[in-house]
């Protein structure tokens, strides 16, 4: 019959395990990439990225961005006035939508844009309110490259936005200009807005 050692005995050898594991000085970290963003190379005509995550509109969003702006229209601040119009509340000012679904777009088309070329075609399909929730996707309707600039190629793409329950509240169109891959150079040390020799290296590891 086999003895089972008691408890203690046990956890005396847990103990030197874990003593001689940390005397080795080995270490599990490792630098490792995370989300760099697209590159010219990665966008193909017809792929539709539906960007993560929603924002919920508060009421503070519209008022400062309609105070900022000096947006005089009432329907953005006067609570009175707006409730006797056809909505019967505040709407949220339209440029802070344009605004907030071209920046939820970002972490997906132009983390390595150079230049946004232009914002063409936009059309609010919806009122949007305080407390909505806004989605957005992106759908890539064309890409070129250009002759003047080797490191870089345009990327046009229509952006939709809609609200929680599904209604579209707004599309665009937006051409940014792409950085091409090779000229970016990405790596897990320097990944896109840090500067070279910042935070953790790969010698640290």
């Amino acid at each position: 019959m086999t003895e089972t050692p008691d408890t203690d005995e046990t956890d005396d050898m847990d103990d030197t395990d874990e003593t001689q594991n940390a005397d080795d000085g080995a270490s599990d970290k490792r630098l490792v990439s995370g989300w760099h963003g697209r590159y010219y190379e990665d966008f193909e005509v017809g792929d539709i990225y539906k960007h993560p995550f929603g924002r919920t509109v508060t009421e503070t969003d519209n008022v400062w961005l309609t105070n900022v702006t000096m947006n005089l229209n009432p329907m953005h601040f006067n609570e009175a006035y707006a409730a006797e119009t056809e909505f019967g509340e505040r709407l949220v000012d339209g440029t802070f939508v344009i605004a907030l679904a071209v920046g939820m777009s970002v972490i997906d088309i132009s983390v390595n844009a150079t230049a946004n070329l232009g914002y063409d075609n936009i059309r609010h399909h919806a009122p949007v309110f305080h407390g909505d929730t806004i989605y957005a996707e992106s759908e890539v309707l064309s890409k070129r490259e250009l002759e003047s600039r080797d490191h870089v190629g345009i990327v046009e793409t229509e952006l939709r936005a809609y609200n929680q329950d599904g209604e579209h509240v707004l599309s665009l169109e937006r051409t940014p200009m792409v950085l091409k891959r090779e000229h970016a150079e990405p790596s897990a040390a320097t990944p896109p807005g840090w500067l070279e020799g910042v935070g953790t290296q790969p010698e640290d590891c």
